[in-house]
């Protein structure tokens, strides 16, 4: 599918692009004002676009222009319709339209999700009769211009956005369809036809926008608005590009929708851009360096409880830095210590005192003269 693209160019530059390929502008909208279309390097569903189409009734090829559509009427009901283009020349004109079509019988204003549906239209659904494309296919068929498109690639959990343009910078020209509701006003808006991928681009998605050549004949045969029928010839121009294309990541900011900048189109590792993937992984790997400090558990210290003096710190010892050569430590015998000597037994049950041990020391010399004087 094509979901975003980008324009940041003016209808004035566009209008001088398209007359170098020679493709006539006879109408553009202006650069500014409530009419203009919008620009931006991250386009998306909802804004308003431009487009380039024969300028044909707001009803479509096959009725004349100053046919004025009644409301509640369905654009079909003409039956005195009368095709002005088959023998005159045809003009053609740039014009501002909102990206996701909305079917001219459509009785409300659809929300969001029902105009994402119609934000692209598969070829293989135009090539049956009948369905929501029967009477754009048939008489509203346009050229969505951009500058290049958006795809992801899906990489697990990951999505990496993909700019695709021509590497000849040229316009990509976009085969669409365009459709009118009729109310208080015209509210003009369209789809871009999606083909499968060629063999370039498969590796990225399996569907990409049809592409047609900047003034080719495919181009003019698909803007005919004498063709107001649909044909095997139309159908067959609704095929995979052929030319070349650059595609390349670009940052990831462009999968917001409202972000702007001219670096989206860019190649994320291209010295111009400031945020290219080398500064994103070396600062990726900067941070988890310091979350990993930040939360590395701290040593701590061995703690021996002593009776005499409390807690003491003693540092632990450090490991080795090779396990694989450390060898285990030598047996060293043990010593046999000599037995503590059986202490005596005290009794429960008597007073007595232990045997005295006897002093070597000599008896006090004043009391043996003592005695002996007395004698």
């Amino acid at each position: 599918m094509c979901g975003r693209y980008a324009l940041n160019l003016s209808p004035s530059q566009i209008r001088r692009m398209l007359q170098d390929e020679n493709m006539p502008v006879d109408d553009a909208p202006p650069d500014e004002g409530d009419e203009s279309p919008r620009q931006s390097y991250n386009f998306a569903p909802g804004y308003h676009g431009i487009v380039y189409r024969a300028d044909t009734s707001a009803r479509g090829a096959g009725y004349q222009q100053e046919d004025k559509h009644t409301p509640g009427q369905t654009q079909d009901d003409g039956v005195d319709a009368v095709s002005t283009h088959e023998n005159s020349a045809v003009r053609y004109k740039l014009q501002s339209m909102k990206w996701g079509l909305i079917p001219f019988w459509t009785k409300r204003n659809p929300d969001y999700g029902s105009m994402m549906k119609t934000i692209n239209c598969r070829d293989d659904s135009l090539s049956t009769a009948g369905g929501m494309w029967s009477t754009m296919k048939a008489r509203k068929r346009c050229i969505v211009l951009a500058q290049g498109f958006y795809e992801w690639l899906k990489h697990g959990k990951e999505k990496m956005p993909h700019h695709v343009k021509r590497t000849d910078g040229q316009l990509m020209c976009f085969a669409g369809l365009w459709d009118c509701v009729h109310s208080d006003h015209d509210h003009y808006t369209y789809t871009i036809i999606t083909t499968d991928s060629n063999k370039q681009l498969k590796f990225l998605h399996d569907r990409m926008p049809v592409i047609l050549e900047p003034g080719s004949e495919d181009l003019k045969t698909w803007l005919d608005p004498g063709r107001h029928e649909w044909s095997g010839e139309l159908q067959a121009l609704l095929k995979p590009f052929t030319g070349k294309l650059d595609c390349y990541p670009v940052s990831k900011e462009v999968g917001k929708v409202g972000n702007n900048s001219p670096s989206f189109i860019v190649p994320i590792d291209s010295k111009e851009n400031k945020s290219n993937i080398a500064n994103f992984f070396a600062n990726a790997e900067k941070k988890q360096k310091t979350t990993k400090a930040q939360v590395s558990p701290q040593k701590q210290p061995n703690i021996v409880m002593t009776a005499d003096d409390g807690p003491k710190t003693l540092p632990k010892r450090a490991a080795s830095d090779d396990l694989e050569d450390e060898k285990p430590p030598m047996k060293t015998p043990v010593k046999s210590l000599p037995r503590p000597s059986r202490p005596s037994k005290i009794s429960a049950t008597s007073n007595k005192k232990g045997r005295v041990v006897q002093s070597d020391k000599q008896p006090n010399q004043k009391i043996t003269r003592f005695f002996g004087n007395s004698a």
